[in-house]
């Protein structure tokens, strides 16, 4: 499955969010760390603060805070505001055909399943995953430095 980039973007500023809780980011040090354009990061900001995934705190020193449940908040609910998450449907003659139904109903099927993962995987899931794979990472460096 690929992703637009404003989904991507949207995960990563949820989970950098959530994992800074009651902190607050600009959209300045998120995208700095994923080398993402201010102007295209504020606009997914704002997506996530009308959703109510986010808070916005103005003032000097304001950004951003992690507003909703990491541990009922899923991806699924983070993609959806992005993606148009929809079965496949016959939209051509050749779908029309018993071989064009058989290959919808799979596309269908795989569309479900990627549903039902996406909602099932939560943004403390996901917190959890990153944890690991930065801890991997430092265990390589050290690994590295020390050879």
């Amino acid at each position: 499955m690929k992703l637009q980039i404003s989904t991507r973007i949207a995960i990563f500023a949820v989970l950098e969010l959530a994992a800074r809780e009651g902190h607050q980011l600009s959209v300045a040090d998120i995208g700095e760390k994923y080398d993402i354009s201010s102007h295209h990061l504020a606009k997914v900001m704002n997506v996530l603060h009308r959703a109510g995934l986010v808070r916005s705190v103005r003032g000097a020193g304001g950004g951003y805070q992690f507003s909703g449940n990491a541990r009922r908040t899923t991806l699924l609910d983070v993609v959806q505001l992005f993606e148009e998450l929809t079965s496949a449907e016959p939209d051509s003659v050749a779908d029309a055909t018993p071989e064009g139904q058989a290959l919808v109903q799979i596309l269908s099927e795989i569309d479900d399943i990627a549903r039902a993962t996406l909602g099932s995987i939560t943004i403390a899931t996901m917190r959890k995953l990153v944890d690991r794979q930065e801890a991997a990472g430092i265990r390589t460096k050290v690994a590295k430095k020390s050879r």
